[in-house]
C-alpha cells in the first residue's frame, strides 16, 4: 500500500529543510506493509517572485545584519503578510497545482508562514478531515512565530513543553499538540556509534587534540566569522573546524586566515556530513539554530551559543535551556571565545558534565516518534 506525504519547506534559514529531511528519512524507515512516497516542496521559493523576496531578505539580514532580524520579526508577528490578498493571489494557484500533481494522503509543514494558506485552501476545497494537516514547529522554546498557529491545523508536534504553552496562549486546544521532540535526520543517533579519533583523522586533524566545531550555519554568516577572527589569534592547544556554509566570501577569508594561526584549522563550505563534523568535535561554537541544537545534542555535544548579538526571538528560549541545564555556555562578546575555550581545557571535569548534560536534553529518537504519530494519521484508504 503506497500513501503520498507531501512536506512544505524553504531555506529561510537552513533548519526547516534540514527537518524536512529528516522527517522524509524517517518516513522511508517506516514498515508495517505501507510506502510512504514523500515529495518535498520549497513553498516561498517556487510560489512566486514576492514569497521568494521575502525569504531573501530573510536570509540577507541572518548573514549581514543578524541584529535587525528582530524587527524582521515583530513585522511578520504583526501584520501576517501570509494572510494578505496579494500573497493569496499567488499561494492558491500554486498549492492547487501541488495538489492536483502529488495527490497527498496528508501534508506536514514545517515552516511558520504556510499554515495559513494551506489551511484555508484545505477548507475551500473541502478537504479539511479527509487530508490531514500536520504542523512540525521547528521553533522548540517558544517566543516564535505566530504563524504557526491555525485553527484547520489537525495536529501540531512540537520539541518542549514551552512551544507548547505558546500553541496554547495562541488558542490551539491541546488535544492538537503533541510534545515529542525534534525532527532530526536519524544519522545523528547512529553517529554516536562512531569513532572521534577516526573521524579527526579523516578531516587531517589529531586524532587526540581537543577540537572545536566553529559552525556558521548554512547561511554562513552572523557573529561566527568575528568570534571565528578572535580565535585564530590565540594560542591555545587545540584544533578547530570551521564550517562557512554557502558563503564563498567568508571561506577564503577563513582560508587566509587559517594560515596565520597557531593551531590547525580544517576550513570547510557547506556539508551534508554534519553529523560526522559534530561527533568528531569536544565542542561547537554556533548560533542557537533549533535544528542545529537539537542535532549537537542527538550528538552529545556541548554548545557555546553566540550572543554577541542578541539571540532572535524566536532563538532565545533555546539559550536558556541550555544554560538552565548545564549543556552550552552564552557567549556574549567575540572576544570572550578564547578565555571561555581556555577553562574549558583546564577544568575537563566541566566539559565531560556539559557533555552529559546535552546528552540528558537530546531527544535522538524524537524523529521515529514523530512519523508513527503522522502515519497513524494517514487515512487507511485514499
Amino acid at each position: 500500500m503506497e500513501k503520498k506525504i507531501l512536506i512544505l519547506t524553504s531555506d529561510t534559514g537552513g533548519g526547516h529543510t534540514s527537518a524536512a529531511r529528516a522527517l522524509e528519512a524517517g518516513l522511508t524507515k517506516v514498515a508495517e506493509g505501507v510506502k510512504f512516497l514523500v515529495h518535498t516542496a520549497h513553498a516561498l521559493e517556487e510560489c512566486s517572485a514576492v514569497t521568494r523576496m521575502g525569504g531573501n531578505l530573510y536570509n540577507f539580514l541572518l548573514r549581514s545584519h543578524q541584529k535587525y532580524v528582530k524587527h524582521y520579526h515583530r513585522f511578520i508577528n504583526r501584520y501576517h503578510p501570509e494572510r494578505w490578498v496579494l500573497i493569496e493571489r499567488y499561494a492558491k494557484p500554486y498549492l492547487e497545482r501541488l495538489f492536483e500533481k502529488h495527490c497527498p494522503n496528508l501534508i506536514v509543514s514545517v515552516h511558520p508562514m504556510l499554515q495559513y494558506p494551506i489551511a484555508r485552501l484545505l477548507h475551500d476545497l473541502n478537504l479539511s478531515g479527509k487530508i490531514p494537516f500536520v504542523t512540525v514547529v521547528t521553533d522548540p522554546c517558544g517566543n516564535s512565530w505566530r504563524g504557526w498557529s491555525d485553527d484547520f491545523v489537525d495536529l501540531y508536534i512540537v520539541a518542549h513543553e514551552r512551544a507548547k504553552a505558546e500553541l496554547l496562549e495562541y488558542g490551539v486546544a491541546e488535544d492538537r499538540i503533541r510534545v515529542i521532540g525534534m525532527p532530526i535526520h536519524p544519522k545523528f543517533q547512529e553517529a554516536n556509534a562512531l569513532d572521534p579519533k577516526l573521524l579527526r583523522k579523516e578531516l587531517g586533524l589529531d586524532p587526540d587534540k581537543f577540537t572545536v566545531f566553529v559552525n556558521a550555519g548554512w547561511i554562513g554568516g552572523g557573529n561566527i566569522p568575528r568570534i571565528y577572527r578572535s580565535l585564530v589569534t590565540a594560542d591555545l592547544d587545540l584544533q578547530v573546524v570551521f564550517l562557512t556554509g554557502k558563503n564563498a566570501r567568508l571561506a577564503d577569508e577563513a582560508q587566509a586566515l587559517a594560515r596565520q594561526a597557531r593551531f590547525p584549522v580544517k576550513v570547510l563550505g557547506f556539508s551534508n556530513h554534519m553529523e560526522r563534523l559534530m561527533r568528531a568535535s569536544d565542542v561547537m561554537v554556533s548560533k542557537l539554530g533549533g535544528l542545529t541544537t537539537f542535532e549537537a545534542l542527538a550528538t552529545r555535544l556541548p554548545i557555546i551559543a553566540d550572543a554577541v548579538t542578541p539571540p532572535m526571538p524566536q532563538e532565545a528560549g533555546t539559550g536558556a535551556l541550555l544554560e538552565e541545564n548545564n549543556a552550552g555556555l552564552m557567549l556574549r562578546r567575540a572576544e570572550d571565545i578564547v578565555p571561555t575555550l581556555r577553562r574549558l581545557l583546564d577544568t575537563p571535569s566541566r566539559l565531560k558534565a556539559m557533555r552529559e548534560a546535552a546528552a540528558a536534553l537530546g531527544v535522538p529518537d524524537a524523529t521515529q516518534r514523530i512519523v508513527n504519530e503522522i502515519s497513524a494519521l494517514v487515512p487507511a484508504q485514499s
